[in-house]
């Protein structure tokens, strides 16, 4: 790690503020997020992952364009739970929203639909950061692309604002997201990223 990239040392580790990162993270391409109170590297996409992410980004960004819609795809943004929202600032794969931002905002504010992308490495974390983006109050979807299998979990936030136990899982038919009025084929997701035959 370079002079330029150095962690900040906080007067007790584990406990750098968001406001003290966001002033830190670096603007060199490198993608960090902010979990419990420590700055944390994400390695880069592998080539499936990245098409994975590319091809969301497409067809939600076509869907929200022909619709004339005021939401946009951010790609990799960061946001910042509810809980403990002082030392968390966590980077979604992709993330929708619905209202303006500053465009050198280094984190972004009421996400309606938030998507990672898993793979067997990254399992531990994703699902930690699922559950962190569920406290944040705008979100009414979150999903999540498998990369050795295709299937999605879908979480939908229930009409009275409470989560289900668990995700809805799909690995055929029609994936559709009420947060954003969309709805296509599964397999669509995966047009790019070459998936395994099936066992």
């Amino acid at each position: 790690m370079s002079a330029s990239l150095k962690i900040p040392s906080p007067s007790v580790p584990g406990t750098m503020t968001v406001p003290e990162f966001l002033e830190w993270c670096p603007d060199d391409g490198q993608r960090w997020e902010l979990v419990d109170g420590t700055p944390r590297a994400m390695a880069p996409a592998k080539i499936r992952y990245g098409a994975l992410q590319s091809e969301l980004a497409r067809l939600l960004g076509n869907h929200l364009a022909e619709r004339d819609s005021p939401c946009r795809v951010i790609i990799a943004p960061g946001v910042i739970p509810r809980v403990q929202a002082a030392s968390n600032v966590r980077v979604p794969d992709l993330a929708v929203t619905c209202t303006p931002f500053d465009a050198t905002d280094g984190h972004l504010t009421d996400p309606v639909l938030i998507v990672e992308i898993l793979s067997p490495s990254n399992h531990a974390d994703t699902w930690a950061n699922v559950w962190a983006y569920a406290s944040i109050p705008s979100v009414r979807e979150i999903l999540v692309l498998r990369t050795v299998t295709m299937r999605a979990d879908l979480l939908r936030r229930n009409a009275d604002g409470t989560w289900p136990e668990g995700p809805e899982l799909i690995t055929e038919g029609a994936l559709t997201l009420a947060s954003i009025g969309f709805a296509a084929p599964l397999a669509a997701f995966y047009r790019t990223a070459e998936m395994p035959p099936p066992a």
